[in-house]
């Protein structure tokens, strides 16, 4: 069942287009991701789903209602984690979780939420004596404080350290596990890879691929790849005359070689038989960050 249907929607500043003719769907209890470059049209495309912007075209429905015009009934059963959002440094965590849950008919336990989120004993401390994990952490808490049907998290984890990060990775299978519905939007490739059921990839203000992870990268015809330093001077012929090489490229002192079949043996092989060592030699698979390269570089960025 969709709860969010986005369909031919448009929205332009001025003279910019940020969002051009975006469809898409989320399904109840799916993590949605929304993926592109800054100043793709990501965030302009949740605010509007959260109602906090009018499109100038198309239409939009969260759990069959309008934003705009239903504004008041939705935002009692959407949670939001805006990218940019800010507590004043002398609120205490307890006063944030009290004033949100006040704003909802039926509130969560703020004090249950605080246990699950690990931010218990921070009740008493104010938000800006908080780290930067904890600041997300507590975003996430007033983002489910209303027990909302959906969650849209922007940009959560943006400027937390690693750890920090899959810290709050983990949370957001919780939030799934509640049974709510996120729509997460990002930037880090690994982050969406690691969470997302589906993902929306937006460019430009267009989407341009809609799939699973997996369902992305498999679009990619790079194959397999190897990356090794060879020990004496190689020339490229001797690689790309095998029929399981597509490419060899150089990257310092570094060759990059794809292709398909048995290439591993293949170049190996070759290798041997011209003398030449292959250090520091690895194998690499096609990724989400490979497959957002090849659906979001345009020639008129190169």
């Amino acid at each position: 069942m969709s709860v969010i249907e986005v369909e031919h929607l448009r929205k332009r500043y001025r003279d910019v287009v940020a969002v051009d003719d975006v469809s898409f769907t989320v399904e109840r209890g799916e993590i949605f991701g929304i993926l592109g470059p800054n100043g793709a049209g990501k965030t302009t495309t949740v605010e509007i789903i959260e109602g906090l912007r009018t499109p100038d075209g198309g239409t939009v429905r969260v759990l069959g209602l309008d934003p705009r015009r239903d504004g008041a009934e939705l935002r009692q059963r959407v949670g939001a984690q805006l990218q940019e959002s800010e507590l004043p440094d002398k609120l205490k965590v307890w006063e944030a979780m009290e004033l949100y849950s006040s704003f909802y008919d039926r509130p969560a336990d703020w004090r249950r939420l605080l246990e699950d989120l690990g931010l218990a004993d921070k009740h008493d401390t104010k938000f800006g004596k908080l780290s930067g994990g904890q600041k997300q952490r507590l975003s996430i808490a007033l983002a489910l404080v209303g027990n909302p049907e959906i969650a849209v998290l922007d940009e959560l984890t943006t400027g937390l350290d690693p750890q920090a990060r899959r810290d709050t990775w983990e949370l957001i299978d919780g939030i799934r596990n509640r049974g709510v519905t996120v729509v997460l939007v990002t930037h880090f490739m690994e982050e969406a890879e690691r969470l997302a059921d589906r993902v929306a990839v937006i460019d430009a203000g267009r989407l341009v691929a809609i799939d699973t992870p997996a369902g992305l990268v498999s679009r990619l015809d790079s194959g397999q790849r190897i990356r090794f330093q060879p020990t004496t001077p190689l020339d490229d012929w001797i690689l790309t005359e095998l029929p399981e090489v597509h490419s060899v490229q150089r990257s310092g002192a570094q060759v990059v070689v794809t292709g398909t079949g048995d290439l591993l043996q293949a170049v190996i092989s070759v290798l041997a038989r011209h003398h030449v060592v292959a250090a520091e030699l690895r194998m690499e698979q096609a990724n989400l960050d490979d497959a957002f390269m090849a659906l979001t570089t345009h020639e008129e960025r190169s």
